[in-house]
């Protein structure tokens, strides 16, 4: 038995194998793009490798797309087989019971199994950080809060890996709500660990929630150096930039963004479709011509109409398809989406149950009489379970504001506005839903 620098225990014979799985462990923290080939050199020197097997069937369910779940399956089959033929370790064994569930598409009880784990083994970063990632996904962040809050007192700040625990609780703190704790922690985070763009995504997000936009600019660039190493992370880390130039009324600058960092390639990753979509739309409702870009992103949604894997990529492709005017196949999302509801047993059955449904039937009223009998404040206060972080979500809460706007439903703007301001400051974009609205002089949240 073997303990790697992340107090990961594997039952192998080789050091080689397990000092390659460090590497691998170290990219999957930082967003670098060499983990899956840190992985290919551990199998290559331990075959059987449980952990190896296990994360590479963790990488396939984030992707989050029926084929790369089914090739995670393929996966947790080979991490069974070693685990059936050695004695493995306690956290073997966590990593393939979890990941048993997470390919089944229960992916809160897979967090909950490496969570368990987590607080026996509080040093094991890798159990953490994917339990971390799972529940982001899931929309649970009073879990991920919880987990690094417990972690945090078995560590040391001299430790392999402690700066990136701090950021797993920056971000966690921050979608919590606890901004100035979340800022503090993340700006602790890359000084200890520079390469943690995790602890810098989350003071980002900070600053984006507090409207402090060119402060969040500036942070962005410079330190561009660091980001622009990570993997499609990076991509993000662009789409927070320029979300922060529209902020600040640049459209022109979060369009050059958009073509040369946010999109620039037609990946078919749903992290860097939705980073697109939602930028796109941010612009479309500010008036902003976009050209051809919608068309390559409806492409993807008309060949991803019929997945249902993850609803919260389901609602940006239905956003695409919205955008470009093609009716028939926005409504063949929807109808994939209530089928989810209706027959499916997994994690996103119950949010397609929940709030998918409705908030894909939301979006088709748009233009529509049939807004006006929707329940919007019900949808905004009711929205973490899609996954995705505050400002990632925020995409579905303007339109929620907008729609109310539009069809003059001021108790519904001020509700939908008050759900979004628990999440985000009274930003110009609240301005512009009172505006719709006719509304003059003070709102609930300060100067309309």
């Amino acid at each position: 038995m073997i303990l790697d620098r992340y107090s990961g225990a594997h039952a192998t014979e080789s050091a080689t194998a397990v000092e390659a799985f460090e590497g691998a462990v170290w990219n999957v923290l930082a967003h670098r793009p060499a983990g899956a080939s840190a992985l290919a050199a551990a199998l290559t020197h331990d075959p059987g490798m449980v952990a190896a097997h296990a994360l590479r069937g963790f990488a396939g369910v984030l992707l989050a797309r029926r084929e790369t779940v089914a090739g995670a399956a393929l996966d947790l089959q080979a991490a069974r087989r070693s685990l059936e033929s050695r004695a493995g370790s306690d956290s073997e064994r966590a990593l393939v019971a979890a990941l048993e569930r997470a390919v089944a598409g229960r992916l809160r009880a897979a967090a909950e199994i490496l969570a368990a784990r987590s607080a026996d083994a509080p040093q094991d970063l890798l159990a953490l950080k994917l339990a971390h990632a799972l529940r982001f996904m899931s929309g649970d962040f009073a879990g991920m809060l919880e987990a690094t809050q417990r972690a945090l007192p078995h560590w040391m700040a001299d430790q392999p890996g402690y700066g990136f625990l701090l950021g797993c609780h920056a971000f966690a703190l921050e979608e919590s709500g606890s901004l100035r704790e979340a800022e503090y922690t993340g700006r602790r985070a890359i000084a200890l660990e520079p390469s943690d763009a995790w602890g810098l995504h989350a003071v980002g997000h900070v600053l984006e929630m507090e409207g402090r936009a060119r402060e969040g600019g500036e942070l962005l660039e410079g330190r561009r150096a660091q980001w622009s190493k990570c993997n499609n992370f990076s991509f993000h880390m662009a789409w927070h930039l320029a979300l922060f130039h529209l902020a600040e009324g640049d459209a022109e600058r979060a369009l050059v963004l958009y073509d040369r960092d946010v999109r620039p390639a037609p990946t078919d990753d749903f992290r860097d479709i939705t980073n697109a979509v939602s930028l796109l739309w941010r612009l479309r409702q500010e008036g902003v011509p976009v050209g051809y870009r919608w068309e390559e992103l409806a492409d993807l949604a008309r060949r991803r109409a019929d997945d249902t894997t993850l609803i919260f990529a389901s609602l940006h492709h239905l956003l695409t398809l919205i955008a470009t005017g093609d009716r028939t196949n926005a409504e063949r999302i929807a109808e994939q989406i209530a089928r989810c509801a209706r027959e499916g047993k997994t994690d996103q059955s119950d949010v397609a149950r929940k709030i998918g449904l409705d908030l894909a039937q939301t979006l088709l009223s748009l233009g529509s009489s049939a807004s006006a009998r929707l329940d919007l404040e019900r949808l905004a206060r009711d929205m973490a379970p899609i996954g995705g972080s505050r400002a990632q979500r925020d995409v579905f809460m303007r339109t929620l504001a907008l729609l109310a706007a539009r069809s003059g439903l001021r108790r519904q703007v001020e509700r939908v506005l008050e759900a979004r301001m628990r999440l985000q400051r009274n930003d110009r974009f609240s301005r512009l839903a009172f505006r719709l609205l006719g509304v003059r002089g003070q709102g609930a949240w300060g100067a309309a």
